[in-house]
């Protein structure tokens, strides 16, 4: 490999367009590569006398082997890691294979400073998903969760990763949206050979499996993940909601008559009658992996396929209680749960996924086409009793119930060209994306605990007559469509001057658009429910019948002033220019800067005959300037320090005036559509020492200025309703320090056969972080309720920490594995994350702060030849001392918990076979 390899090697790693383990490929063997006199690597040229003489295969360490002259010319650093001109974190497939992950997200809570939050978004040092990039070889992606833009990464599985970059220092080459880092996934494409895998496995949790849970019946497709059409909008009411009117008893639009149809226009005991299940199912998954490769002399051409199927159930039990606000307890200010449930929800997790790749390498051109589908679908039942002090007595017991079907989709289609010509190089790529959050049908209900009849005769039997407090039937309806188009070019010319000097630019679109609807309906009443009625299960008291004879409803909740929907749009033109130049010996700098020019325009639709809602319109342009000074002071150690401008945008559901309930944390979330970007300026200082292949030690310190920084909020309004949104703090800064070893210990020093090929592993990093959010006494912000200037004392305090930051994140991997071609491995795990706020409390409450805690895994992998035929067994128990989840409230010697359950301890057992 020549020196202007190694470097386009190394640029090509960062900008995603090449993957470890092809860079990997072009590391030299051992016999071409002549060490010095320290026994340092270095990169070797051959002055080549003859093209006949330099294609023979010949051993230069034989007798009359190739006598021509090797000149080393600088250093070759065969850690793609070392080589890359920034600071990065790489999982390969092996790193990614030993933690047995089945998503990409659960592998990168392994790297250093990264963890993950409800098990699929990746905060990059103590930032939350907003201040990460997501990106697809290369390519942007969009995402189909209402709350973000950035995608979740539990949607994609290992299996179709080849290998994960996780960028911490910004350059110039990349989106200008980069806070914590960015993280590249590429996917599965290089073939060498033909292959065929197919694999199978099995696991059970022990707070899931056989254990008491809940369903409902639902479509018979179910299992697979895919509706059968039960779940589609009738098509009254689809007709009606067509309409962009308020759905209700106007006497003008729509009769009694008319939304008692709409109600009985419904799928009723399939999607609302919640079922006990004393023996929930285990978990089982499929996939089935394959290549081929065509050899046509002038081309190499690659195939590589998949196709994956898996269905698990997760049951969660525990507590969600509520304050409404600060109270004296024993002469001192203290919480109390103004409401308090216990809960069982049962989920039912279907995930299909497809890909189907080609790669063509024409010489030194390359070309590949990639085409990903991934569905996910959630079916969730959930029962909780308790008590609600703040809209209905709190003596009084309550059961609600909840059904929904929740279905993610994603697809994407991307085509990635690289060229060399000699000191040039080309690369273009164009991409589109599409993803769909479908949830029909999401049913709540809830039903109130009578003491006694009418006529004062004793009862103690839950009632529901539709319009009481705690008493009452909704459905929800909601969808998301967002289309991404990305396109970009990257042109690299290496001049030809004494040292290397390598000067890129180029060009990207991004489009994104977005289409999001929401409608809330509940069942009342015309005239009352007669008593008897009311104690109807949910089914008979919404089937047709009951409809039909005492005039129910079908009416939307809200008003005419509500937003249903709204469209969204963020594109962005950006260009950049950068160059890589080696200013001394050992002295590398990376030095870059990016323009972007971006709008955003959120629209709010509001029904026919209310008050406009403003569109918010963001239109900015941006210089980002970044560089990063590589100092290889020795053969084995290097220091980069690093310093960029960058930007994080807000997000479109924070900009949208709508509300929207999640289930997963049962809080309804609505978004400010003043909130502006929020700039960060960046710095980083890093040492680098290479121990041996694979081994390492590193040290940073990192430092953030973040201006506007976007903060979610919770606050009650009239009712006791409980809200979460978003406003720009003053500022903010972030701090931290990291430190990761990586070191293997050879074992065969303890004798015998069993120990001559096997060696210990040890892997272990660790991240400080304090943030710290800085409050004036002048300072403004936008208020999440009102959207007009208060004092930003009132929603934030001096010193607080952001949102989402923890203070500690740990990762320890220790473990024995085989050296060879066969496989055995056997690797102990272990995550901690210290506490960290997930939203500012309302009205001078505690923040709320979650404690994902300690997890230790264990995970064991073996290879074995069975009938001639390769197979590969894996064991892996997960959170093996049954560490629980907490998020809760405290003042003084008061604890409110609102959310707080068991994760349980999963057990699995998988098999591949290998042909």
């Amino acid at each position: 490999m020549t020196k202007r390899a190694s470097y386009i090697s190394a640029i090509l790693l960062t900008s995603g367009l090449i993957s470890p383990a092809a860079l990997a490929q072009t590391a030299p063997t051992a016999e071409t590569v002549k060490s010095d006199e320290d026994g340092g690597p270095e990169e070797p040229t051959i002055d080549e006398p003859a093209q006949d003489q330099a294609d023979e295969d010949v051993d230069i360490s034989a007798p009359g082997g190739f006598s021509g002259e090797i000149i080393v010319r600088g250093r070759y650093i065969p850690n793609p890691i070392r080589a890359t001109p920034e600071v990065v974190a790489v999982l390969g497939q092996e790193e990614i294979a030993r933690t047995a992950e089945g998503d990409i997200a659960g592998s990168l809570s392994r790297v250093t400073g990264l963890s993950v939050v409800g098990g699929r978004f990746v905060f990059v040092r103590g930032l939350g998903e907003r201040y990460s990039l997501a990106l697809l070889n290369g390519n942007p992606l969009p995402s189909p969760e209402p709350l973000r833009r950035v995608v979740p990464l539990d949607l994609f599985p290992t299996s179709v990763i080849a290998s994960t970059v996780v960028q911490k220092s910004y350059s110039a080459n990349y989106p200008g949206e980069f806070g914590g880092g960015l993280i590249n996934l590429t996917t599965k494409s290089n073939v060498d050979e033909s292959f065929l895998e197919i694999s199978t496995s099995i696991s059970g949790n022990t707070e899931t499996t056989n254990k008491t849970g809940y369903a409902y019946d639902g479509s018979d497709y179910d299992w697979f993940g895919f509706d059968s059409g039960l779940r589609d909008i009738p098509t009254q009411l689809q007709s009606a909601i067509d309409r962009n009117i308020l759905i209700a008893n106007d006497g003008v639009n729509f009769s009694s008559e008319d939304l008692q149809v709409l109600g009985q226009s419904l799928v009723n005991a399939k999607t609302s009658l919640i079922q006990r299940n004393h023996d929930i199912p285990a978990n089982f998954s499929g996939e089935i992996t394959g290549g081929h490769s065509i050899d046509t002399g002038g081309a190499f051409i690659g195939i590589f396929a998949t196709a994956g199927l898996s269905n698990s159930w997760r049951t969660r039990g525990g507590l969600q209680q509520q304050t409404q606000g600060i109270v004296q307890i024993d002469g001192q200010d203290g919480l109390l749960p103004d409401r308090d449930f216990r809960y069982l929800t049962t989920q039912n997790r279907m995930v299909a996924n497809g890909m189907i790749g080609l790669n063509a390498e024409i010489g030194e051109h390359k070309i590949r086409f990639t085409n990903l589908y991934i569905r996910d679908t959630v079916k969730e039942a959930s029962i909780s009793a308790g008590i609600d002090a703040i809209s209905v007595d709190p003596n009084q017991p309550i059961n609600t119930g909840r059904t929904s079907w929740f279905e993610r989709q994603l697809f994407s289609s991307q085509l990635v060209g690289e060229f060399e010509f000699d000191r040039l190089s080309i690369d273009f790529r164009g991409s589109y994306s599409n993803s769909q959050r479908e949830a029909p049908y999401e049913r709540t209900y809830s039903y109130f605990l009578e003491a006694q009849t009418p006529g004062g005769q004793p009862l103690n039997r839950f009632v529901n007559d539709l319009t009481s407090p705690g008493q009452s039937a909704r459905i929800r309806f909601s969808n998301l469509i967002d289309d991404v188009y990305g396109a970009g070019a990257d042109l690299g010319y290496e001049l030809d001057t004494a040292t290397p000097i390598t000067v890129s630019g180029g060009y990207n679109y991004y489009k994104n658009d977005r289409s999001a609807s929401r409608r809330d309906f509940r069942f009342v009443p015309a005239n009352g429910l007669p008593f008897g009625v009311n104690l109807l299960r949910i089914d008979s008291l919404l089937g047709d019948a009951v409809i039909d004879a005492f005039d129910i409803e079908l009416r939307e909740v809200g008003a005419q002033n509500s937003v249903p929907r709204y469209t969204a749009q963020l594109e962005v033109q950006a260009g950049y220019v950068q160059t890589d130049v080696e200013l001394a010996e050992g002295l590398r700098l990376n030095l870059g800067v990016r323009y972007e020019d971006a709008d955003q325009i959120v629209t709010p639709f509001t029904l026919a005959g209310g008050a406009p809602t403003p569109a918010t319109t963001l239109s900015n342009s941006y210089w980002l300037p970044a560089g990063t000074l590589t100092w290889n002071f020795a053969d084995d150690m290097q220091f980069r320090v690093a310093a960029s401008r960058t930007l994080a945008r807000p997000q479109f559901r924070e900009l949208a005036p709508q509300q929207f309930l999640d289930l997963e944390t049962d809080r309804t979330f609505i978004g400010n559509p003043l909130l502006t970007d929020s700039e960060l300026t960046n710095i980083e200082a890093r040492y680098e020492y290479y121990i041996g292949r694979g081994e390492r030690l590193t040290i940073a310190g990192f430092y953030k200025d973040i201006k506007n920084p976007i903060e979610s909020v919770a606050f009650v309004q009239g009712g006791g309703a409980f809200f979460q949104g978003f406003s720009n703090a003053p500022s903010a800064q972030l701090t931290g320090v990291e430190l990761e070893a990586v070191k293997y210990f050879p074992l065969y020093d303890l004798g015998g056969s069993f120990w001559e090929e096997r060696r210990l592993m040890l892997a272990a990093n660790y991240t400080f972080t304090d943030s710290k959010i800085k409050v004036g006494a002048n300072d403004t912000a936008i208020s999440p309720i009102t959207f007009l200037p208060i004092a930003a004392s009132n929603l934030f305090t001096d010193g607080d920490r952001l949102t989402g930051q923890s203070r500690h994140v740990a990762n320890l991997q220790f473990g024995m594995e085989k050296e060879g071609d066969d496989l055995s491995q056997q690797t102990i795990l272990v995550t901690y994350n210290s506490p960290r706020a997930t939203a500012r409390g309302p009205q001078d409450q505690p923040d709320l702060i979650e404690k994902p805690g300690l997890q230790v895994d264990f995970i064991m992998r073996e290879g074995a030849v069975i009938l001639g035929q390769q197979f590969e067994f894996k064991f892996e128990a997960r959170n093996i001392f049954g560490e629980s989840y907490t998020e809760s409230q405290t003042l003084n010697d008061s604890v409110i918990i609102n959310n707080g359950y068991d994760y349980g301890t999963t057990f699995s057992f998988s098999a591949a076979l290998k042909f």
